[in-house]
Order: C-alpha cells, then structure tokens, then sequence
C-alpha cells in the first residue's frame, strides 16, 4: 500500500505528517510538500517524478481559499484520492469536499501516529476497491473471483451489479439471478440477539459517502435459510469526477473464529476435566459474592472438599478412571446445590463450593451433610463399582473471613480438621485451633 503522497499544506503539517507515518504498517510512504495550489495542481497534471498515489489538502493555501481549492485540485486529477486536511474552525469546508468528491477528511489535530496512518490506509482501498468493481476487464473480475472475501457492488440504487464467486456461495444467489435485485434481497443481515433486520450497509456509505462496518454479532441469511456470522466493511463507490455511483461491500464468514474465541474464553475460566469453574472464576465470584452480602447485611459460606485417598484410586487404577470418578463427583455435587451456588473445581481432588447465601451457620452444615451422601454412594466405572468419600472444611462470611483470600484460606483450615477427625465429615473453621496450626 505504499506511495508517493502529495501533501498540499504548509510546513508546520509537512513535520506532522512526516512524523505520523514513519512507522505506518502500510507504508512507507513518500510525502512531496508542496504549498501553492496552482502548484499542485500542475504537479498533478505532470507526468515528472514518481507517480502521486494520494493527495493530502488543506484547503486554505496562499492563492486559494475554502471549497475551491478542492475543485481545482479535483478538476487536474480526478482519479487520485484526495484526504481533506480540515480544522476545528471550518469543519464544514471539509464535509463539503468530500460531497464533491475527497475520499475523507480529517482534523489537523488528528495528525497522529495511529489516526493518519489509518485513514490514509482505508482510503488507498477504498480507491482501489473502487476501481476494481467500476471497470469491466476480466482482470478486475479474476482479481475479485479469486480472493478470500465475499464481495458485492450496488449502483447507486441499491441494485446489485455483481457479486463473487465466494459471495454466491454465502448468499446462495447467482451472479446472474441477483444481478439487478435489490441487494436486501440477496444480502438478508439480521441482528444474532433482536433477530431485526440490519440496516443496509450499502445505502449508509452511499448516503455518508464513507466507509462503514457492521456492528457486532450479525448473521447473514443464505436463501436457504442456513445462518452464518460474518463481518463486513462496506464503502461507497466513486465516479471518474467523485460523485457516488454505488457501493462495494466486502465480508467473510466469522462463525469458526468467533466459536473458537468463546471456546477459549471459556476454558480461561473452566476446568477441563470437569468443566466447572476454575480457581479463577471463583475468586471473581466469591469476591462479588462478599460484596453483596456486605451490601446487604447477609452471610455466606465457603465449603473446602477434597477426595480422601484419591491418590490411590490414581494410581491403582489410572488416570483416565480417576478424571472419570472426578467428572461424577463434580455432576453429584452441582445436583446438591442451588442453581444459584457455585461448584469450581480448585485442581487435582479438591473443590470449593460457594453457598452465596446462607442465613445461619447451620445451613451450611445441611449443605455439606448432603453433599457428603451424595459422593458416598456408589458409582460405576469401567464396569467397576467404586466408593470415596470426601473431608469438607467450612468457613462462614463475616465471621470467618471478610475477604475473599482469608475465607477460603480459613475453610482450607477447617479441612485439614476435618481430616483429623478421621475424613469423610464436615468441620467448622476454629480460630483457636488455626493459632496453634500457626
């Protein structure tokens, strides 16, 4: 994407400028300064030095002032795009500009190492794209029939007037059936939450005259009926003078990316052998959790288990059966709770459970009671029957713990008594007994 940019300003710009695009990723990008118009504009028409890939105007120049130094600039050269450079003071000159023809404006306060570099970017494409969908040649057509993207162009009525290879198979129309049909017809988008019908990309750049995308999460209907998730980026079509003449919109199927990034967002968060919340999850919650029970004066309960002699299940039996007998510990132990407690696995054989309300320090005692039958019934594993028990420590909010570190460190105390009791029962945290572990 890089080129030779004429830059129609003055020197304090020409520093800005240089500065912003030193790095660009596109680049590099060759800036030639020139002040005058006249200048410019003969430079333009010039078939000297290398060739002007953009121009880049500020409309206010030594023999030309406002909207008509875009004409003249506009009338030597009409098929090089054209970045208005525009102020805080006249933002309106700029607007009107690209009317007439500029591909886009931007503030001079907006000269930056990220914003420049950007909109000079998008409008390099947006030229190209432009030119590729406006001429007929079978260079055009194999260059868009071969690309990755789904692309289609409208006139400025919102017909279609062509689509790609890709396109056909994503929309489920042939270039020949939706030549000419409204391009709602062929391109249903509908919003993945509301089920609404999007507003038509094409006709919001043509009626902008810039480039715009989708917003999150839209699914694009086939003619079939099959549902895809896609991104676009749709931009307006210009003309050999720089009136709109339609719109190109390109997108592509997201669905895989988009199920991946939940898929490891959720793995972030989850363990994998049991696919309960993992030690991360938990401290969010419990945090919340601690802050609505201070809100409104309520209490909670930690409940610290692990599995008494696992170990040797592991390493009897294997692995694979001791993940087994984990992920049916974990499904009895969701089932003993309520919806709205939570069930993490912390690693190896020990979980924490989080009872979010409890109104005596007896409920959590039911609570573990019946988690305690629960795991202790038999289960059947590789056509081997199987019985464990589990050892659980219970720490109460605010008596045991006003944080979320303290509680679960004071509920892992009260396990290790449960422990020395002789395993399988529930014991409370002892503060007197945790001075003396101390």
């Amino acid at each position: 994407m890089a080129g030779n940019i004429l830059l129609v300003a003055n020197s304090a710009d020409e520093k800005a400028v240089r500065h912003a695009l030193v790095n660009a990723p596109d680049g590099p990008f060759t800036v030639e300064r020139l002040s005058r118009c006249a200048d410019a504009c003969n430079r333009l028409r010039s078939e000297r030095g290398e060739r002007i890939a953009a121009v880049m105007l500020d409309l206010w120049r030594p023999d030309s002032q406002g909207i008509g130094t875009f004409d003249a600039l506009f009338r030597a050269s009409s098929d090089v795009p054209i970045l208005v450079i525009g102020h805080s003071w006249d933002e309106d000159a700029a607007r009107l500009a690209v009317q007439r023809g500029a591909q886009d404006y931007l503030l001079e306060e907006r000269l930056d190492g990220y914003s420049l570099p950007k909109a000079l970017s998008n409008m390099l494409r947006r030229s190209a794209y432009g030119r590729s969908v406006l001429g007929d040649s079978e260079r055009a057509r194999a260059t868009l029939a071969s690309i990755g993207d789904a692309v289609i162009s409208t006139d400025l009525a919102g017909n279609v007037a062509y689509l790609n290879a890709v396109a056909e198979g994503m929309t489920g129309w042939s270039l020949k059936e939706a030549c000419g049909r409204r391009l709602e017809d062929v391109l249903q988008i509908i919003d993945a939450d509301t089920r609404s019908r999007v507003v038509n990309p094409a006709s919001t750049a043509m009626q902008h005259n810039k480039k715009v995308g989708l917003a999150a999460n839209c699914l694009l209907i086939r003619r079939d009926g099959y549902e895809s998730a896609i991104e676009d980026s749709t931009a307006p079509i210009h003309g050999h003078h720089g009136q709109v003449t339609g719109a190109v919109i390109v997108f592509h199927d997201v669905g895989a990316s988009r199920a991946m990034s939940l898929r490891m967002a959720y793995l972030a968060q989850h363990d994998v052998v049991t696919e309960l919340p993992n030690r991360l999850l938990l401290n969010d919650r419990l945090t919340q959790a601690i802050a609505a029970a201070h809100r409104h004066s309520n209490a909670l309960a930690v409940l610290f288990l692990d599995v008494d002699r696992f170990k040797l299940i592991n390493d009897s039996m294997g692995h694979a059966t001791g993940d087994r007998l984990l992920k049916s510990i974990a499904k009895r132990l969701v089932q003993s709770v309520r919806t709205s407690d939570t069930v993490s696995r912390q690693g190896g054989d020990e979980f924490v459970i989080l009872l979010s309300e409890v109104t005596h320090a007896r409920d959590a005692a039911i609570a573990a009671d019946k988690i305690l039958a629960a795991v202790s019934m038999p289960y059947r594993i590789n056509h081997q029957t199987l019985r464990v028990t589990v050892s659980v420590g219970i720490g109460v909010y605010p008596a045991d713990g006003t944080d979320a570190q303290t509680l679960l460190k004071n509920a892992d105390l009260a396990l290790l008594r449960a422990k020395g009791r002789g395993r399988n029962n529930h014991q409370f945290f002892v503060p007197a007994e945790s001075r003396r572990v101390g």
